[in-house]
C-alpha cells in the first residue's frame, strides 16, 4: 500500500529524463512541469496527468477511483482553534494536514518531521468538535484537499503580534500542495527542530499561500 512517504519522494525527487520530457501517467501525453494531478483513492497514489485526463475526473460527486485535485485555495483567518482544541487532536508537533479519506471513511492526520509525513491517531470525536463550531471545515473535499493548522508555540505568538493562542494558519489546499510542503520541510530538516531554514520556509511559505487563498468566515 502507498504510504504518505512514498507520495512524498515521488513528487518531490527529480524523475529521469524521458524522450520529449515528462508524461501523462494516464495517456502518456507530453506534459511541462506545470501540469495537474488526480488521485488514485485506492492506491492512495498522486498521478501527474495531462489536461485531457484531468477533466476526466472534476465530477467530485461520481464513483471513480480517480479523482481530480482542485485548484481551489481557502484561508479560514476567522477561525476559533486554540491550544485546548489543539490538545484535544492529540497532535504532538504544533503543525498537521487533514484530509477525509474516503477508503477509510473518516478524517485523517499527518504532521511533518525528519523523515517525512507522520501519521497522527486522530481522535475523531475531537475533530468532530473543531467542526461542529468551525463549519467552514465542512467545505473539505474528501481525498483531493486537505485542512493544514499551524498552532503557535506555547507562551508565544507564531510570529502573528496577538499572543492569544490561536492558529496562524489555517487553510484549505490542495493535497498535492500539503504533499509538497511536507517533502520541502523534510528535506530543510536539520538537528531536533528543523532549524532556521525549515521555520522560515514555513513561515514564508503560510505568508505565500494566505496571500493567494480566499478568505472564508468559520462560523
Amino acid at each position: 500500500m502507498t504510504t504518505p512517504f512514498d507520495v512524498i519522494r515521488r513528487i518531490t525527487t527529480t524523475r529521469p529524463a524521458t524522450a520529449g520530457g515528462e508524461r501523462c501517467e494516464m495517456c502518456a501525453e507530453s506534459i511541462g512541469d506545470d501540469h495537474r494531478h488526480v488521485v488514485n483513492t485506492e492506491g492512495r497514489a498522486l498521478m501527474c496527468v495531462c489536461r485531457g485526463c484531468y477533466l476526466l475526473f472534476t465530477d467530485q460527486g461520481a464513483a471513480l477511483r480517480y479523482r481530480a485535485v482542485p485548484d481551489r485555495y481557502l484561508n479560514f483567518r476567522d477561525h476559533a482553534i486554540d491550544h485546548a482544541d489543539w490538545e484535544s487532536l492529540e497532535i504532538p508537533v504544533n503543525l498537521a494536514f487533514f484530509f477525509r479519506n474516503s477508503g477509510l471513511g473518516r478524517v485523517v492526520a499527518f504532521y511533518p518531521g525528519a523523515g517525512g509525513a507522520i501519521e497522527s491517531d486522530l481522535s475523531l470525536a475531537a475533530w468532530d468538535s473543531l467542526v461542529a463550531r468551525n463549519r467552514a471545515l465542512e467545505m473539505l473535499t474528501d481525498d483531493v484537499e486537505a485542512v493544514l493548522i499551524r498552532m503557535p508555540e506555547r507562551g508565544g505568538d507564531g510570529g502573528n503580534g496577538d499572543g492569544d493562542g490561536t492558529a496562524t494558519g489555517c487553510l484549505l489546499l490542495p493535497i498535492d500542495v500539503c504533499y509538497e510542503f511536507v517533502g520541502q520541510v523534510r528535506m530543510r530538516w536539520r538537528g531536533f527542530d528543523g532549524g532556521a531554514d525549515v521555520h522560515n520556509y514555513m513561515d514564508e511559505f503560510f505568508t505565500s499561500m494566505s496571500a493567494r487563498a480566499r478568505a472564508v468566515g468559520s462560523r
